[in-house]
């Protein structure tokens, strides 16, 4: 009988180490999935909280947040590894919501929030993730690598002096101690070895405790006391959808980069979806929902190694253990540990090769701009969907604006049947932009003497795209019209001809 080899990471190919029951199969896998999940569940408890401050609810209502979405996107998300919790860019669309109407209607705009989210995945929303450029998602990747930076700056400013060193000594766990060995992932280790430090030697210095009251018993089921009634709907639906387009394009971005440093491709459909269903679930549980977390992932697919939905799962699991019944223990932990952690993070999500002098002096300027300005957007609002949105605005009006330069018009004047006729050959894609300053490239005084008899416009070499050059069309042949002449349009291709057929004499 033939023996069935057990996957192991050297051996398997990116697709097999993202196979649970591989993963079930192999102890070195599970092994290595399971510890990466411990160091993403002690990451995620001061960010879980510190969320929480930013919403204006109770360190619980982010900490179970944090629980339920990793577990639930764990079984129904279509990026493995990739870790969902509450999450900052959440927390600043929902906290107005707090402020203004409580707790119960936050939770049914978070449940709201989550059949947004299935709707937009019903839609298709998923294939918007086309259009945004590499410039872009280089720039979301810089700008996150910073908000991770920028976030542990407070734990570094007016703190006892003992913390710098220990975040010295965490660094160089960190970064060190992979050289030696990869069988403990290296921040685990850091945490460890500092909160024993920190608690045998009696260093008083910030610790979990200090950020806020863990949680003494399991999340219970939620019904938010709301009237399903119209007026509650035009209260929490624009929350729910600001809600809704930020985690989802947070979630695609994260799962477009984990892509890319696993070399796997993931259902971002079902990621869409999953993330609907993640919220929904969160929020009957009383949780503030939340989205893909991009520190924790990196954690936990570039620091620790994990591949498959079983480090996910083991992450939501370890974090409800670890402050229930483990509450005292995990409050010990220095912030120095995780604040070095996370600096690591920030350190290995930057694209360094990105502002590289050498890759800077051979990127078009229009592609640096763009990025730089992702990251700029980003570090001023701290929202990362912002910063995207307009990432992609300024690369379609730079990309409108270097195209509108290639649609060119020449002038010939040719011998036909006796007759001479002023050619316009027309080269380039004609759409809004490039369209515009057709209208004054023609001699329209000069094609009405007596030397001309016809004028003819040949777009042979050019395709219409849109009513703005049809408008355009339209008016230079109502202007020759005025003058006395006829215009004769020729090489149209297929599609051209149909649009204008459709649109031509309706928009002026």
């Amino acid at each position: 009988m033939a023996v069935q080899s057990v996957p192991d990471a050297r051996t398997s190919t990116p697709q097999q180490l993202q196979s649970v029951r591989a993963t079930l199969r192999s102890p070195r896998r599970l092994k290595t999935e399971a510890l990466a999940g411990l160091v993403v569940a002690l990451a995620l408890i001061p960010e879980a909280i510190a969320f929480s401050v930013i919403a204006g609810v109770d360190p619980r209502i982010g900490l179970f947040a944090s629980f339920v979405m990793a577990v639930t996107i764990s079984f129904v998300g279509g990026r493995p590894a990739m870790i969902s919790a509450a999450t900052g860019a959440v927390a600043l669309v929902i906290a107005p919501l707090m402020r203004s109407h409580g707790l119960d209607h936050l939770i049914a705009a978070v449940i709201l929030a989550g059949v947004f989210q299935i709707l937009l995945a019903v839609l298709g929303v998923t294939r918007l993730m086309r259009f945004i450029p590499r410039s872009v998602m280089v720039g979301f990747v810089n700008a996150l690598a910073l908000l991770v930076f920028m976030a542990q700056l407070p734990e570094l400013i007016g703190v006892p002096w003992m913390v710098y060193p220990l975040v010295a000594v965490g660094l160089v766990i960190v970064v060190g101690l992979p050289r030696m060995t990869t069988a403990v992932p290296s921040p685990l280790v850091a945490i460890v070895a500092l909160t024993l430090f920190a608690v045998l030697a009696g260093v008083d210095v910030p610790t979990v405790h200090d950020k806020g009251q863990l949680p003494e018993s399991l999340p219970s089921l939620f019904i938010p006391n709301v009237p399903l009634t119209w007026e509650t709907f035009q209260v929490i639906a624009p929350f729910s959808l600001s809600m809704a387009l930020v985690g989802l394009l947070e979630s695609l971005m994260t799962a477009k980069l984990v892509d890319d440093i696993t070399d796997t491709r993931s259902n971002k459909t079902r990621e869409s979806w999953g993330q609907g269903v993640a919220n929904i679930v969160t929020g009957f549980f009383g949780g503030m929902g939340g989205c893909a977390v991009i520190g924790q992932t990196m954690i936990n697919v570039k620091g620790s190694g994990a591949r498959s939905r079983v480090s996910t799962f083991l992450a939501g699991v370890f974090l409800l253990v670890l402050v229930v019944t483990l509450g005292d223990v995990v409050g010990l932990i220095p912030m120095a540990a995780l604040v070095a952690v996370m600096i690591f993070v920030s350190a290995i999500t930057f694209d360094w090769h990105s502002i590289a002098p050498r890759t800077l002096g051979r990127m078009p300027r229009s592609e640096t701009a763009v990025m730089l300005i992702t990251v700029a957007v980003v570090s001023v609002t701290h929202n990362l969907a912002i910063g995207v949105g307009a990432g992609v605005l300024a690369a379609m009006a730079l990309f409108a604006r270097r195209v509108a330069h290639f649609a060119t018009v020449e002038r010939t004047v040719v011998e036909l049947n006796g007759e001479n006729v002023a050619t316009y050959t027309v080269d380039g894609e004609l759409f809004f932009a490039s369209s515009n300053d057709l209208y004054t490239q023609f001699e329209y005084a000069l094609d009405a003497g007596p030397d001309i008899s016809r004028v003819i416009v040949d777009l042979h070499a050019s395709h219409l795209w849109d009513a703005s050059t049809i408008a355009v069309l339209d008016a230079v042949t109502e202007k020759y019209r005025r003058h006395g002449r006829e215009v004769e349009l020729i090489g149209l291709n297929e599609a051209s001809v149909r649009m204008r057929e459709r649109l031509a004499g309706k928009l002026n």
